[in-house]
Order: structure tokens, then C-alpha cells, then sequence
């Protein structure tokens, strides 16, 4: 018998000890997979920022949805500065500018126009991959992306766009409590709960709501 309340006691322990751990690695996994993920994320947001900013310059309005974005990309052109020569120490000491170094000569400058895709993405990207939320396992999930027209405060329309995941998406195969937690903070602060670049309820100058 007290050889049986001796193991009993031991197994209580140990059960103890275990819980004891995992109630603070669970968290510190978490948030270390959490930072992980929203950096990935908030990369590529920047990324599709850059591009609908592209895309509006030429097309004074946003991309509705991928396609249009991939289509852009892979047909529109964009101007390219190449530049040849630099100023020595000499020179800058001296007071020469960079525009009088070009109109004698010393600096060159040539524009080439090349495709959006090779402008805006790292090579060898691939465009398919532009609307999947990366960094996540699993089956792919693909970002939200809406556009509207706004008023701004002075009466002129304006052009917006917002690009999104909300955290129940990329984070789903995480710790669902630590999950709901998250959301919680955020509805309850009037937050989105998850990760946005844009909006579409208020003229924001395309920030992300991680800046």
C-alpha cells in the first residue's frame, strides 16, 4: 500500500511538473511562432502596398483583385534609373553636385523601362504566390483585398484600397485559446484582428496596422 501511494505521489508530480511547464513554454512557443508568421506576412503586405501604389499612379484607381495586380506586373513597365560614375571626396569637398556632375559629363544617367514584376519583386518570384498568405502550413489561404472611393475632409474623392488576414485564418492550427485571446484584445480595442495594409472606412495613406 505504501509502496502504491509512494508511485501515485511520484506520477502527481511529475504531472505537476509537466503541467508547470507547459503553462509557460505554450505561451513563449506561441508568440515566437506568432512573431515569425507576422513578419512573413506583413512583408508581403508591403509588398502588394508597393504595387497597388504603382498601379494607381498609372491607372488612377486600385486593383479590385489579383488577377488585375498579377496582369500589371507581368505587362506594365516602369522607369528604371541607371546611373554610372560617382564623386570622389575631392569633388563633393570641391562643391560639385550631382546635377552639374551629370551636365558635364562626369555622371551618367539613363532611364530604361522595365516590367513591374522585375521592378517591385525579388526575382524570380513567383506571381501566383502574390495573393496566398505566406509562412502559414498547410492548405493555402488567400488574402482579402476590397477597394472603395472615399470623401476626403476637404470634399475630393479619393481611392482606397485595404489587403487582409484576420488571425482565426493564419493562425488556426495554433493554441485556439491563445488564438481567441488575441482577438478578444483586439476587437475590444477596435482593432482588426489580424494583419491589414489599407482601408476602406478611413483614408489611412495605406498603412499597415502593425505600423
Amino acid at each position: 500500500m505504501k509502496v502504491t501511494l509512494k508511485i501515485l505521489l511520484a506520477l502527481a508530480i511529475i504531472a505537476l511538473a509537466y503541467l508547470c511547464y507547459t503553462s509557460i513554454t505554450t505561451p513563449i512557443n506561441f508568440n515566437s511562432e506568432v512573431d515569425q508568421r507576422n513578419a512573413a506576412i506583413e512583408a508581403r503586405l508591403v509588398q502588394i502596398r508597393n504595387i497597388q501604389i504603382e498601379y494607381k499612379n498609372a491607372y488612377k484607381k486600385n486593383a479590385a483583385n489579383f488577377d488585375e495586380l498579377q496582369n500589371f506586373l507581368e505587362t506594365h513597365k516602369l522607369p528604371f534609373i541607371v546611373k554610372e560614375g560617382v564623386l570622389t571626396d575631392d569633388q563633393l569637398q570641391a562643391g560639385l553636385t550631382e546635377k552639374e556632375a551629370v551636365r558635364q559629363g562626369i555622371i551618367k544617367r539613363d532611364t530604361v523601362w522595365t516590367l513591374a514584376k522585375d521592378t517591385l519583386l525579388p526575382k524570380g518570384f513567383d506571381l501566383a504566390n502574390l495573393r496566398y498568405v505566406p509562412g502559414v502550413p498547410g492548405e493555402k489561404i488567400a488574402f482579402e483585398m476590397d477597394t472603395a472611393t472615399l470623401k476626403s475632409g476637404s470634399g475630393y474623392d479619393i481611392k482606397v484600397f485595404q489587403c487582409q488576414v484576420p488571425y482565426d485564418k493564419y493562425l488556426s492550427d495554433l493554441n485556439k485559446q491563445l488564438v481567441q485571446t488575441l482577438i478578444e484584445k483586439a476587437t475590444k480595442s477596435n482593432k482588426y484582428p489580424g494583419l491589414r495594409v489599407g482601408s476602406i472606412e478611413e483614408i489611412n495613406n495605406n498603412a499597415g496596422n502593425w505600423e
